[in-house]
């Protein structure tokens, strides 16, 4: 029997929990109501609980007898993102221009669930379980400010652990892999200087749209020609700017973009590619063109034991062919990596499909489904009683 049942109490209270999230979505570093309604919920559950790390981030504690029994962590991200909601749910978002459409919202409530019951159950834990809600996954990097601000120092552990819902995946389903689950994240802005002039006498300037467009072409022949095939890799323009009048050629032109990978060596390839063909692309023009690179993510990798223990948990919640193991890795990026670099641990993808949840995450038309709360809740308390087992 599972701890948490569908339509019992806790499953209510989550649901209750995670709309009331959705409906006041918070971006990156701005969590506050999200971080109250947690902290009043860890309070009236009487679990001890520190505010501010990252800013809005929270880590609740729960102890047990033996503290040399070692120290677990969970962790669950809070924030929203800048999307107009477009779906019809009866709790749409009430703050124009945000919404929850990645699922932290389920993620915070799964894990809070968890944490409540673990409190009402004590004999669960043996040493020490930390429940971490983190702001900022979205781009802005929370999981690398909490650790800046003293993380692990205030909070050491022994291992980490982390969860996305999943929509490509059936509810009832997962995945987990024993090595590489999403690939690191870096950003671009190129800076193209020409010579601006009237777009009827061309031959007088030196035009920076020239050059923008023939260095996205060409920027594609990174991962084409310059990396091996068999090693994952992405170089994608998301924004090109210049000019502002019909007629006339700009002085400049920006290109602005990402980069995804797993293997440094990839990454050195990409960014002395990238200047080298801007540089040369650009002169070939007698303009300019500066990159500006800037690393983000690291990759999420798994470490092996950690991510057998994730397997074996998940196989007491649902049936093995209902599994996914060592799925290929996603070119998405997650800030959980941080914690990676830091600790051993492991992150899974939990079902999240169904006939009404078809929409993928980022959709303006997106709502995480209610239905696996309890699924992901008694996957965090089975593996906090199974980590202990094997201490």
């Amino acid at each position: 029997m599972q701890p948490i049942q569908h339509n019992d109490d806790y499953h209510r209270r989550m649901t209750e929990w995670r709309h009331t999230l959705h409906r006041h979505p918070e971006t990156a570093f701005e969590e506050f109501h999200t971080s109250d309604l947690i902290a009043e919920v860890l309070s009236r559950a009487g679990i001890p609980h520190h505010r501010g790390l990252g800013g809005t981030g929270i880590v609740a504690t729960l102890s047990g007898k033996q503290p040399s029994a070692g120290t677990l962590a969970l962790r669950a991200d809070m924030d929203a993102l800048d999307l107009q909601e477009h779906g019809n749910c009866a709790h749409r978002s009430t703050i124009e221009g945000k919404m929850h459409g990645c699922g932290h919202d389920g993620h915070s409530a799964m894990l809070l669930g968890a944490a409540c019951w673990l409190a009402e159950h004590p004999q669960a834990i043996i040493g020490t379980v930390h429940f971490i809600f983190q702001p900022a996954e979205e781009n802005e990097g929370g999981a690398r400010e909490m650790i800046k601000d003293g993380l692990f120092d205030q909070f050491p552990v022994d291992a980490v652990f982390g969860m996305h819902n999943w929509p490509a995946l059936e509810a009832g389903r997962a995945a987990v892999s024993h090595s590489k689950v999403m690939s690191a994240f870096d950003t671009f802005e190129i800076i193209i200087t020409g010579k601006g002039c009237h777009a009827a006498m061309p031959h007088q300037g030196i035009d920076p749209i020239i050059i923008a467009a023939e260095l996205t072409l060409a920027l594609q022949t990174i991962v084409s020609r310059h990396i091996d095939p068999l090693e994952p890799a992405v170089v994608t323009v998301t924004q090109v700017h210049s000019g502002d009048a019909l007629n006339v050629i700009p002085d400049t032109a920006v290109l602005r973009g990402t980069c995804r990978y797993f293997n440094a060596e990839v990454q050195q390839i990409i960014i002395q590619r990238m200047r080298e063909l801007a540089e040369g692309i650009a002169s070939s023009h007698n303009g300019d063109a500066e990159v500006r690179y800037q690393p983000r993510y690291p990759a999420t990798i798994n470490s092996t034991d950690e991510a057998a223990l994730a397997l074996s948990v998940l196989g007491e919640l649902m049936a093995a062919d209902n599994i996914d193991v060592d799925l290929p890795p996603s070119m998405g990026a997650e800030d959980f990596s941080f914690m990676l670099q830091q600790n051993p641990g492991a992150y899974i993808w939990l079902g999240n499909g169904s006939e009404q949840h078809r929409a993928p995450l980022h959709s303006s038309r997106y709502d995480f489904n209610d239905t696996i709360l309890p699924t992901g809740a008694n996957y965090w308390i089975k593996l906090v009683e199974a980590w202990f087992a094997m201490r």
